[in-house]
């Protein structure tokens, strides 16, 4: 007879303990224990396999497909995340906010997909109707796109066996439940249950397998942590709901780079590609205003510029307010606390903003050197000129150091029309100067002040 365990686990980041606690050991939620009862099996009966027999070993040189088979989806964007095309026999997962585009992403690629190509659309959420009709909102209407309303994890499974699909698409994780699992659906374990079935049939199969996955409160992927090691690719949907641009990057992708983005413009015919994003991001720039600044960072392989935006204003309380979006708040205030040790900017008695206008979020080193001096040009009331682009990282002493791919950066900063750029005097990389673009090499954020003001 088989033996029952009982763990609890976390609801909110899917840590598990042998007995109930008031407070979550891993992420310091309260309330958040759940009660769940496994089932082991006997001791002397091992778990069959999915082929009834084991597998034995082989040696590397006799495995065959030494090249990784690769195709397009259809969007640039979502290719360019994925490393160059999504990849035969992998399985990537899409989280994102409720309504940020999720599901039409994936039903938008469909028409590309069904190229010679016969894809099978799960949905645990609508139903085939439902499906049918935002599908005509799309334009979505190939031969081979065949429509599942299912949550039965079984039925998937028998369903995909008998079509042999070359692309399965899942909407969404949280949504299935496996019979023999007796916890509800969404739970951690139902959620590892039919992650690791999807893995199987990925790899078993060779079928390639996008997956929706729901976020919670924090901004990370429902369910166990586990779930995001399981995959091969795992992107994140993000944006305002309430603006119309979208981002998606990626957390995870052992095919490609993890630094890439992929911009998208939400519209009634669906999600529209944004080749130039730099141009977006710039698009409506205040002329002739203080505390702003452009800076230009990598994405991965493409250089991007981005408007970063200061205020600063006479504080009225005993502790100056410090507030940063997108870029982070610890960074910011090391910056400003520079700034004014080196700079000479009484900056204890202001409160201080920091904004990057876009939704995009400045994580790389390049984007020290425009904070500061769109701080002090706030601080000082006076405008930094329009076509003038800062790249920098800025030390605690006050020196700027050098970044990498300059070459690239300018490129970008001239094909954009911008006239002057402010660069690290040091570093070993031979500059290559566009014509057209004046170059300002500048040791400390004292020589970059001066030239910027």
């Amino acid at each position: 007879m088989a033996k029952t365990k009982t763990i609890f686990f976390c609801t909110n980041c899917g840590n598990e303990t042998p007995k109930w606690m008031g407070r979550c050991p891993g992420c310091g939620a309260f309330n958040t224990m759940k009660e769940h009862i496994e089932k082991s099996v006997p001791a002397g009966k091992p778990k069959p396999t999915a082929s009834g027999q084991g597998r034995q070993p082989q040696r590397i040189r006799e495995v065959t497909g030494d090249t990784e088979i690769r195709f397009s989806t259809g969007m640039g964007e979502l290719d360019r995340v994925l490393g160059g095309g999504a990849v035969a026999g992998s399985l990537v997962l899409v989280g994102g906010a409720p309504g940020i585009g999720k599901s039409t992403l994936l039903l938008q690629i469909c028409n590309s997909l069904c190229a010679g190509r016969k894809v099978l659309y799960i949905s645990g959420e609508e139903s085939e109707r439902q499906l049918k009709l935002r599908a005509q909102r799309l334009g979505v209407d190939p031969d081979d796109l065949y429509i599942l309303s299912e949550t039965r994890l079984s039925d998937i499974v028998d369903a995909t066996e008998h079509m042999q699909p070359d692309i399965l698409i899942v909407d969404s994780i949280q949504t299935l439940y496996n019979e023999e699992n007796e916890s509800s659906p969404g739970s951690v374990s139902q959620v590892k249950d039919c992650t690791m079935t999807m893995m199987q049939l990925s790899k078993a199969q060779g079928i390639t397998i996008f997956v929706v996955g729901h976020i919670n409160k924090d901004g990370n992927i429902a369910g166990p942590k586990v779930l995001e090691h399981m995959v091969d690719c795992v992107l994140y949907f993000e944006g305002d709901p309430n603006t119309s641009y979208r981002l998606l990057r990626a957390a995870k992708n052992r095919f490609g780079s993890t630094n890439e983005i992929g911009v998208f413009e939400m519209r009634d015919i669906g999600l529209v590609e944004v080749p130039n994003p730099s141009q977006l991001l710039l698009e409506g720039r205040p002329e002739g205003a203080s505390g702003t600044c452009v800076a230009c960072v990598m994405e991965g392989t493409r250089p991007v510029l981005a408007e970063v935006q200061a205020l600063v204003s006479k504080t009225s309380f005993n502790v100056p307010r410090r507030t940063s979006d997108g870029f982070d708040f610890n960074r910011a205030a090391l910056l400003l606390a520079v700034g004014e040790k080196r700079a000479g900017m009484k900056l204890s008695a202001f409160d201080a903003y920091i904004n990057v206008i876009g939704g995009l979020r400045l994580d790389e080193p390049a984007a020290d050197l425009p904070v500061v001096l769109a701080v002090a040009s706030s601080y000082r009331d006076t405008p930094i000129a329009d076509d003038l682009v800062a790249i920098g990282e800025v030390g605690l002493t006050g020196e700027i150091r050098s970044v990498s791919h300059l070459n690239q950066r300018l490129s970008e900063v001239s094909r954009l029309g911008f006239r002057k750029c402010i660069i690290p005097k040091g570093g070993a990389e031979k500059v290559e100067i566009p014509a057209g673009l004046t170059v300002y090499r500048v040791r400390n954020i004292r020589e970059a002040i001066e030239v910027a003001l």
